[in-house]
């Protein structure tokens, strides 16, 4: 049994990894790998918040030249009042809307914790939320128009941004594929929408993950199914897989469009569907 349980420790650490940037919902496949597990329990929220540490740590280190200059412009101009050209007015101005893109998620995020635990894990709901979020992120893409960088972002952008970073509080959804679907409506270009997306998601993430992190701590039967130290090792593996994703996807959608992850949305979605009504999986 420990030596199967620590092969699905493995297992899910390379999940997180490989599925949290691209749009597929990450939370959705680890809720899915759970039924198939040899004891078929769900991973649970907790697990999947605490994992995605390490693929935001991912892209902390990935992005760290880009952090570094938003959050000296940012302290510049909001402590020090200090005059910035206008390279670092818009590195502080996207400070600030990561920071007003974060708001909804964290609010929401708090007030439906105990709900997105326990009520939002149905296999019928990440199943139909799948191609639902598919289909909507294929118009994006094929429909939204293509020539706004991140120098365009504004205060109401940033907003809708933030909103649809809080759909993702459903598995299924998907955090990326929301905040691209979102970028791609409003105009930006796929790499644009990609990069907001990620350093969109850090103060969240970050966030979730050290609260669930700190009762995980709290609770010393670890975090559900798995101890401390094996949601540990999972966590290190997504940091390592997910940083190899970003910079792949990076030079993906430079040249690709989001297709393959929506065909791939619809299928699973259609394939879980199948199972869940045929009563070969237990919702």
């Amino acid at each position: 049994m420990k030596g199967s349980l620590m092969f699905e420790v493995i297992f899910l650490g390379i999940l997180q990894g490989l599925t949290e940037f691209l749009p597929i919902s990450s939370s959705a496949h680890q809720r899915i790998a759970g039924v198939f597990f040899s004891n078929a329990q769900d991973p649970g929220a907790r697990f999947t918040a605490i994992t995605q540490i390490g693929t935001e740590l991912a892209v902390l280190i990935f992005f760290r030249h880009d952090i570094k200059r938003i959050i000296v412009a940012w302290l510049r101009q909001t402590f020090m009042r200090a005059s910035l050209p206008s390279d670092e007015k818009l590195q502080a101005r996207m400070g600030w809307l990561i920071i007003v893109g974060s708001v909804p998620i964290v609010i929401l995020g708090y007030l439906g914790k105990d709900i997105i635990a326990n009520d939002l894990r149905s296999l019928w709901l990440i199943a139909s939320v799948m191609i639902i979020f598919g289909i909507i992120l294929g118009l994006a893409d094929h429909y939204g128009k293509k020539d706004r960088g991140l120098s365009d972002l504004n205060t109401a952008h940033g907003i809708l941004y933030g909103l649809a970073q809080a759909l993702a509080l459903v598995p299924g959804v998907s955090r990326s594929g929301a905040t691209i679907a979102m970028g791609r409506f409003l105009g930006y270009s796929r790499e644009a929408a990609l990069r907001y997306s990620f350093l969109l998601a850090l103060p969240a993430v970050f966030g979730s993950g050290l609260y669930e992190l700190k009762g995980a701590v709290d609770n010393s039967a670890g975090v559900q199914i798995f101890s401390l130290t094996q949601t540990f090792i999972a966590t290190c593996i997504a940091f390592v897989v997910g940083y190899t994703v970003i910079a792949w996807l990076l030079k993906f959608v430079q040249t690709n469009s989001f297709m393959p992850f929506i065909f791939y949305r619809v299928l699973l979605g259609s394939t879980l569907l199948v199972l869940l009504a045929t009563g070969v999986i237990n919702p």
